[in-house]
């Protein structure tokens, strides 16, 4: 997207953003973190989300002791999936004395009826829940595994039946590919969309603006990724970085990740899923707690530490 093109785009964006009011938030008990409304569901989430690899390999103890904190706090939004090593376990057995009053994500990589609903069920198993509140397509970024999983034995046959059977409550997916992220929209009525939303993508690679825009159209639960992601790590630490929880470079720590959370958050989301690493979870529900937009010096700043930035994804992803 050119230059002049994104920018027009970006206004345009934010005119419909400050039309909307969509991103007022719901406050909680004194100094809890407030929520947000979730599309056309009536749900309401914390604006901060707990993300699933913040207990990947940690000690159960340890894994509880976070998620007490963070329902102390007053997160209520906890999202995981198989593929974040043994988190489901770890989550399953922490979440389990405030289940009842949280909202639990779960994903599933099938793409076909019979390998996600094998999926389902073993992470029903695994949180030791009978439903999960939102059953999500993960990384449903390559059009031809949208063909797959709306197509005849698709996964959407799978989603669709555990509806019905009470085993889950709303259908999503996550998405890093904005032309898939507008087909699948098109395609289907999804309740939510969890998507990067972050300033480095929308201003050095026009990627965001355009998916938040049919999402608000379509009036559906706007949840983001990548936050307080910054860029790719260099080629000499992709292999051996200092995040082991985190394929991407974050953004600096602190003040630099708390600039990017609130600018994600100053847009009409629902709600922010911080990266995986815990002083990074932590610090987000710091920011979440106190939560003001940026002011425009501070904005001046984040998106001037930016320019030129490489960004983490690109108009075009395909992988």
């Amino acid at each position: 997207m050119k230059r002049r093109e994104f920018l027009k785009h970006a206004a345009a964006t934010a005119a419909v953003v400050s039309a909307s009011n969509l991103h007022a938030s719901t406050k909680t008990a004194s100094g809890s973190i407030p929520r947000r409304s979730l599309g056309k569901t009536g749900e309401q989430l914390s604006i901060i989300a707990f993300g699933g690899i913040v207990v990947m390999n940690e000690e159960p103890g340890a894994a509880s002791n976070i998620v007490a904190e963070a329902v102390d706090r007053g997160v209520n939004y906890f999202d995981i999936a198989p593929s974040y090593g043994n988190a489901q376990e770890r989550l399953g057995t922490a979440l389990a004395p405030y289940r009842k009053n949280c909202f639990l994500a779960c994903k599933t990589d099938g793409r076909m009826k019979d390998d996600s609903r094998a999926q389902l069920e073993e992470s029903l198993r695994l949180l030791k829940t009978d439903h999960v509140d939102l059953y999500q397509f993960h990384a449903l970024t390559k059009m031809t595994d949208l063909d797959k999983v709306l197509g005849p034995g698709g996964a959407m046959e799978t989603m669709e039946a555990a509806k019905k059977e009470g085993k889950i409550r709303y259908i999503g997916f996550s998405v890093h590919s904005a032309e898939t992220a507008l087909a699948a929209m098109d395609r289907y009525s999804f309740d939510t969309i969890l998507f990067p939303l972050n300033w480095v993508l929308f201003t050095q690679a026009g990627f965001g603006p355009q998916i938040l825009k049919k999402a608000q159209e379509k009036q559906m639960g706007i949840l983001a990724l990548k936050g307080m992601a910054k860029t790719v790590w260099p080629d000499d630490q992709k292999k051996n970085h200092p995040q082991p929880k985190c394929w991407y470079e974050p953004a600096k720590f602190p003040d630099e990740a708390s600039l990017g959370l609130r600018w994600t958050l100053s847009h009409p989301i629902t709600a922010a899923i911080p990266p995986g690493d815990e002083r990074y979870f932590k610090l987000a529900m710091d920011v979440a707690q106190n939560y003001k937009p940026l002011d425009p010096h501070e904005e001046h700043a984040l998106l001037a530490g930016g320019r030129g930035v490489e960004p983490i994804f690109h108009l075009g992803n395909d992988v």
